[in-house]
């Protein structure tokens, strides 16, 4: 009777902790949301209450898990990173998304961009060339209960053809030129936002808008991206 007892108090003291870990948790995505986003200009609804929602925390390796809400990058493994949440807002903010939109993400990482962009759109399809880390997205985003992400391991420079025209397409690797097939599986109407490399090193951020078959290109903001990796044997 008192070895159930004292396992029935383990077992609240269990509950307890974890009960609390998630309050703490939520409550440091609150200053993120706050000292982070809102205080920089993040204005879209959709996408603060997406960042507010998804446990970026979750999408970090354990070594980093102190870090996650940090605002700064962070490694995920085989050279690859999770871009700053302040990054993962403004490009999400940037694509002027709607609920029934379909989504082309480049660069999966560890699933938390396209999470974000789930909890907006109606589907996402990402793609990451690096096996082991399109794999593990995978099994993250499934586990998680993100039922509106497909994952596939590939070269992103080709894009989906079988699941496009695509309202909005994000890359999230400095890339040396836009992907020509991206452009063509962009909807009339479509957006894109992609970081270029330029001629003098540097790499912006820009969005580009498709009207009547013609690219509008607006220049946002200086960024640091991974470069775009290619399947060499797909060239």
């Amino acid at each position: 009777m008192r070895i159930s007892y004292i396992l029935l108090l383990g077992f609240a003291f269990f509950i307890k902790t974890v009960a609390m870990a998630q309050e703490n948790r939520a409550i440091e995505r609150g200053n993120m949301v706050h000292t982070q986003l809102l205080a920089r200009g993040i204005k879209d609804p959709s996408t603060i209450e997406a960042m507010q929602q998804v446990p970026r925390h979750k999408f970090v390796p354990k070594k980093n898990m102190r870090q996650a809400y940090n605002d700064s990058a962070l490694p995920i493994g085989n050279g690859q990173t999770i871009s700053q949440p302040y990054i993962v807002a403004f490009m999400t903010e940037t694509l002027n998304l709607s609920p029934a939109d379909n989504v082309l993400e480049i660069g999966t990482g560890s699933g938390y961009q396209a999470a974000v962009l789930a909890k907006i759109v109606d589907s996402v399809y990402t793609i990451e060339i690096i096996k082991e880390l399109a794999y593990s997205a995978k099994n993250r985003l499934d586990t998680l209960g993100y039922d509106n992400v497909t994952v596939k391991w590939g070269d992103g420079y080709h894009g989906w053809p079988e699941k496009a025209p695509f309202d909005a397409i994000m890359v999230t690797a400095g890339a040396e030129e836009v992907p020509e097939p991206l452009i063509r599986q962009l909807k009339n109407g479509g957006r894109m936002v992609i970081p270029v490399d330029d001629s003098h090193g540097g790499t912006y951020l820009i969005k580009f808008t498709k009207t009547d078959g013609k690219l509008k290109k607006d220049i946002l903001e200086p960024v640091r991206f991974v470069p775009f990796t290619r399947d060499k044997r797909s060239h």
